[in-house]
């Protein structure tokens, strides 16, 4: 089990589980030596976590080969609401370590990221695709990305207007827009540096996740 922050759940008592604290958003030096050495791993901690340690194995080719599993140290992870895991700590560890791994849509993005729970894109003008149908020409409230298991990879859901708002959501597998400067959200992380265009779109693996039954 990997617990990342000072706050995550450790469960250092669990029998038969090697458990260790890293820190917040841990890196190529806490999770790269792990992957070699097991084909599960377990994360506890907040949603920007468990994307630091799913692009560690989109880096390191493992995806295919690794199985994750994802204990939520926030009542408000997007993961957790999006896949259905369990909110309370002994539920989600215990889900994490014997359920069922199911392959769900894992999104990346043009600057080498990954996005495993929510991107938004808030207060945004500009010209939006998925795929190749138009999703916006002008001005949003925000747009929300979501991977979605039930369709070519990704749900977006934009929002025009700020007192009456038009929700609209469409499917795809890939969303690009060319907008003026903004700082795309992932998982809770805001990007570093405005951009102008920005780009969301289904991995060609899925992220082997564990949420099935016990």
């Amino acid at each position: 089990m990997v617990a990342c922050g000072a706050d995550a759940a450790g469960f250092e008592e669990v029998d038969d589980v090697e458990s260790i604290r890293v820190p917040s958003r841990p890196g190529k030096a806490e999770i790269d030596p792990l992957l070699g050495e097991h084909d599960h791993l377990v994360v506890s901690g907040t949603d920007a976590d468990f994307a630091a340690v799913v692009l560690r194995l989109v880096r390191k080719d493992a995806i295919s080969g690794v199985s994750v599993g994802f204990v939520p140290s926030s009542p408000e992870s997007s993961v957790a609401a999006l896949w259905g895991l369990p909110l309370n700590p002994l539920k989600a560890v215990a889900l994490a370590l014997r359920g069922e791994v199911d392959p769900v849509p894992l999104i990346r993005d043009d600057v080498g990221g990954v996005l495993v729970g929510r991107g938004l894109l808030r207060m945004v003008r500009g010209v939006a695709y998925c795929d190749e149908q138009v999703a916006l020409r002008g001005a949003a409230a925000s747009i929300e990305v979501t991977p979605d298991p039930g369709g070519p990879g990704m749900a977006v859901r934009v929002v025009k207007g700020t007192v009456f708002k038009r929700p609209t959501t469409l499917y795809s597998r890939a969303f690009q827009i060319g907008c003026i400067p903004t700082r795309p959200v992932s998982d809770d992380v805001v990007h570093e540096r405005a951009v102008n265009k920005w780009t969301w779109y289904r991995h060609t693996e899925d992220l082997r996740l564990v949420r099935g039954a016990v």
